[in-house]
């Protein structure tokens, strides 16, 4: 089978990009042709497949063709029919498309009856900030079932009043012409919390199931540590629950928190810190590359998961169960389908700083628990998460696309 993998970025950037260079690995390990589409860019990653780029599209241009290009390019179709007739792909499996690649790319396949799967990994099909948090960095639904008008009236992408225009535009763009519910053949979002979100904003049941995303099972199967700290890692945003995380820690008289990551809100984590003088409990690690990652997991006492905006399936989580590592995660989007409570972690109400606080304390002083909790993560990630299995699944999925059955 020769398929054609979408993604507007070729470099790692996220997990959507995580899930776009394994998925090509894992259908070339099965003897599957791939190919790749995505953007120019200098950090592009170089795969030795066969590669087709576009122009990168600027949303900050003042020029209205230009920024109109962000929700439909005639330039990137063209591109993607020559990759079209060039390679031939039996499926086009797209991810990140929109507001670069644009449903363009969509419509090219359409008009050669090649099919179409799209993970979604975000809810931008039904919020066009994709977040669905408002500026305030509140939960928001406001925009379900097409009404766009609030992301212009809170001007929800970056504050930006353009921006908010556009992607209000684009949103009533993809829903009138029906990109998700008819030009795409089959819709993949990794949480079962995203599909139900997407089912009811009007993607039929018949032509969308999750797949939580998979992972190397076996580059996680280490020998772990119990170095006996709490571990944070991730961007330090506030929709990531950081400072959350901060005040429960405060609440205990024990215990020792890292923090790996950077992000906007770093100043304010540092404040919060010495508000509450955890200069000496609190270790701010910074930036982590991939395997000094792996190392801090690997020694960890438990890993915390504190947001507070509609998670899908991080593979944070995922890694930190298959190192063998306890969870502690908000009940929150798909967060709960990844931790299970009192069996690999705990679940607690998302945004409730006393609640945290106890589960945490909880990890701190019960060892034995940390234990128990620690082999079954590493059992029920090895048997859910693993590639293998996940191929079985995208199989199933491209065989009924091919055969029109839904």
């Amino acid at each position: 089978m020769k398929v054609l993998l979408v993604n507007k970025f070729h470099w790692m950037k996220g997990g959507s990009e995580t899930y776009y260079f394994e998925l090509g690995k894992l259908l070339e390990e099965h003897g599957h042709e791939v190919a790749y589409f995505s953007m120019e860019n200098e950090k592009n990653i170089k795969t030795g497949n066969k590669e087709y780029f576009v122009k990168a599209s600027d949303m900050n241009s003042k020029d209205v063709t230009k920024a109109l290009s962000v929700i439909y390019s005639k330039e990137n179709k063209k591109v993607m029919e020559k990759a079209l007739d060039e390679f031939k792909p039996d499926i086009v499996h797209v991810n990140n498309f929109q507001r670069q690649l644009t449903a363009s790319v969509i419509d090219a396949a359409k008009e050669r009856n090649i099919p179409v799967v799209f993970t979604a990994h975000d809810v931008q099909a039904i919020c066009p900030a994709i977040l669905m948090m408002d500026p305030s960095r509140n939960i928001c639904e406001e925009c379900m079932g097409g009404k766009y008008i609030n992301c212009i009236k809170k001007k929800c992408i970056k504050n930006s009043m353009l921006k908010s225009v556009l992607g209000a535009i684009e949103g009533s763009y993809y829903r009138n012409t029906k990109v998700y519910t008819e030009k795409i053949d089959f819709v993949l979002p990794p949480s079962e919390f995203y599909m139900n979100k997407l089912i009811k904003d009007g993607i039929p049941k018949d032509k969308i199931t999750y797949m939580h995303n998979f992972i190397d099972v076996d580059a996680f199967d280490v020998k772990t540590e119990d170095n006996g700290y709490a571990l944070y890692f991730g961007r330090l945003s506030r929709e990531k629950g950081i400072i959350n995380l901060i005040n429960a820690f405060a609440k205990l008289e024990k215990g020792t928190l890292y923090i790996a990551g950077d992000g906007p809100e770093k100043a304010e984590v540092e404040e919060v810190i010495k508000k509450n003088k955890l200069e000496k409990r609190v270790k701010l690690l910074g930036f982590l590359n991939k395997e000094e990652m792996k190392e801090t997991v690997r020694k960890c006492k438990f890993v915390v998961v504190p947001s507070i905006w509609y998670e899908n399936c991080p593979y944070s989580v995922i890694e930190t169960l298959c190192t063998g590592k306890p969870v502690i995660g908000a009940n929150i989007g798909g967060i709960p389908e990844l931790v299970k409570d009192n069996e690999n972690g705990f679940i607690y109400k998302y945004d409730d700083v006393n609640e945290l606080a106890e589960k945490m304390k909880i990890l701190f002083e019960d060892n034995k628990l940390v234990k128990k909790f620690s082999k079954q993560a590493k059992a029920i990630a090895k048997e859910q998460y693993s590639k293998e299995n996940y191929y079985k699944k995208i199989m199933n999925i491209y065989d009924k696309v091919l055969k029109g059955v839904k």
